[in-house]
């Protein structure tokens, strides 16, 4: 891997065995893997519908965000999948929580996720002001 590009990770947000980074540090900008709704600490999805798997989402986005030395604020594209596009209104009255001000360009797609899996995201922060 070139030395302006590395892997980051935090034990903040679920780990996981699979061939991917939970995050890539290349140069200034910070890109997340796709973010489910498990607990980092047990392994285990949420369980509590769309509400309580979109905030543990936007939870692990944040704490790789932050822990990588970056801030919410600077999370310049987000990208949201969801299983039911019905889930659209009640994830944005969470997502606008984490993104009060100046909210970052964001695409929500329909995706057929994994699982009981209601919603992943992926963010791309900036690292550096």
């Amino acid at each position: 891997m070139s030395t302006d590009m590395m892997p980051f990770e935090t034990s903040r947000a679920p780990i996981n065995s699979l061939p991917y980074s939970q995050a890539i540090i290349a140069g200034d900008v910070l890109y997340t893997s796709g973010q489910v709704p498990v607990d980092p600490e047990t392994g285990q999805l949420v369980p509590g519908g769309i509400e309580a798997q979109t905030e543990r989402v936007l939870e692990s986005i944040k704490a790789i965000v932050e822990d990588a030395g970056s801030t919410m604020a600077r999370v310049v594209k987000m990208t949201v999948y969801l299983q039911d596009l019905e889930d659209f209104d009640r994830v944005n009255e969470i997502y606008a929580r984490y993104f009060p001000e100046s909210p970052p360009a964001r695409t929500t797609v329909g995706a057929n996720l994994r699982e009981s899996r209601l919603v992943e995201m992926d963010a791309v922060a900036l690292m550096s002001g």
